[in-house]
């Protein structure tokens, strides 16, 4: 290593390992400023270039119960953009970090250096958390979109017509008849059941129009993190996506990419009106036509991302959203406008949307999707859907 060029690795890395380190914090590990370092002087004892190395040295120093291991894989693959590592079966993504040292914890300047980083790294996180996306630069877009990927988000859970064995419920039969039988006939404890749980469908249709643009790649990236989080809990598929402009698309095979910027690739080659125009109440129509009518939206969370600037018939988006409401569990709508200082939905789409809504949320910045993740996950929204 050139003696001139020394400093610049060591903030190369330090940067590099810190921003993951954010990533980690944000999506609730306990990535604080010691394992960072904890990390950093194991690499100092492996091949740095082996993206094995730097995966299991970050797992063996930034987890610290083993609920923490999912979400260092989810943080691990969202930071380095690679597919999600899957320990014992291959290595993960490939990264390139250079080898470095980092002051000693007891030393005074490693100290400093410490409490400077927490404060600046907490800090920079929660502005992130609460600034308006269309007003993020493009360094900040790209840190926000790692952080989505992070999110932990789970849909709401329904009852299910099959049952369980449980240590209280229901009389089960038949299994209190073999177990006597296995015990020749002598009386035993009963056996008990109850209902099993499995994950209400989410429906999201994003608005992709033009006055939508500076938020629609980050509801998209929600919709992905939601498809990926949600498909790894039921090991299976439960969350459909839509785009809606001047038609309607569906987007659920391209975001089921487990690399969150290939998904938005896909998404984007897929959607042809991108930043057009809107016809909400004619796309919400075409969905439950061809779609809602037939299940996905029956007995589902169904989440619209749009400001409400209708084009076309007001009337008719009034109608289809009280056909949805019929049909869907709960109706979420997310207005990016809705978090401006004044706002009043007082647009004729969403003047006639609104009576058909359970949650009304804003959706425009980190924090908002924070919210419209909790809303999606069966929490009850914070205030009323008319206020």
């Amino acid at each position: 290593m050139a003696a001139g060029g020394e400093p610049d690795v060591e903030r190369d890395v330090t940067e590099t390992m810190v921003g993951f380190a954010r990533t980690l914090r944000a999506a609730g590990g306990a990535a604080d400023p010691e394992r960072v370092q904890a990390m950093l002087a194991a690499l100092d004892h492996l091949d740095v270039l082996d993206p094995s190395d730097v995966y299991w040295a970050g797992r063996l120093t930034m987890c610290a119960d083993p609920d923490d291991l999912a979400r260092y894989d989810r943080c691990f693959a969202a930071y380095f953009s690679g597919a999600t590592a899957r320990p014992g079966r291959r290595p993960p993504p490939p990264v390139v970090v250079r080898r470095t040292t980092m002051p000693d914890p007891g030393t005074a300047d490693g100290g400093e250096r410490n409490d400077g980083l927490k404060a600046a790294t907490a800090s920079a996180v929660e502005v992130l958390r609460d600034r308006d996306m269309a007003r993020l630069t493009a360094a900040e877009r790209a840190e926000v979109a790692r952080l989505i990927a992070a999110l932990d988000a789970g849909a709401e859970r329904r009852r299910s017509r099959r049952f369980a064995p449980a240590p209280t419920g229901r009389l089960d039969p038949a299994r209190t008849i073999r177990e006597t039988l296995r015990r020749g006939g002598e009386t035993s404890l009963l056996k008990r059941r109850t209902h099993r749980t499995r994950p209400r469908r989410v429906v999201l249709i994003v608005d992709v129009s033009g006055s939508m643009s500076p938020y629609a790649d980050a509801l998209l990236r929600f919709a992905h993190a939601l498809s990926i989080s949600s498909g790894a809990r039921s090991g299976g598929r439960g969350v459909e996506v839509f785009s809606a402009g001047t038609r309607l698309t569906r987007l659920t095979r391209e975001l089921r990419h487990r690399d969150a910027d290939a998904a938005m690739a896909a998404a984007s080659a897929a959607i042809p009106d991108w930043s057009g125009g809107t016809r909400l109440g004619e796309e919400l129509k075409e969905f439950l036509d061809r779609f809602g009518q037939r299940g996905l939206a029956r007995g589902a969370v169904v989440v619209i991302a749009s400001d409400g600037w209708e084009r076309g018939d007001a009337g008719l988006l009034g109608e289809q959203m009280a056909r949805l409401h019929r049909l869907a569990h709960r109706v979420v709508w997310a207005n990016p406008h809705k978090a401006r200082p004044g706002y009043e939905p007082l647009t004729a789409g969403m003047a006639a949307a609104l009576p058909h809504v359970d949650d009304f949320t804003s959706g425009h910045s980190l924090a908002a999707l924070e919210e419209l993740a909790r809303l999606v996950g069966g929490g009850s929204g914070k205030g009323s859907a008319h206020a």
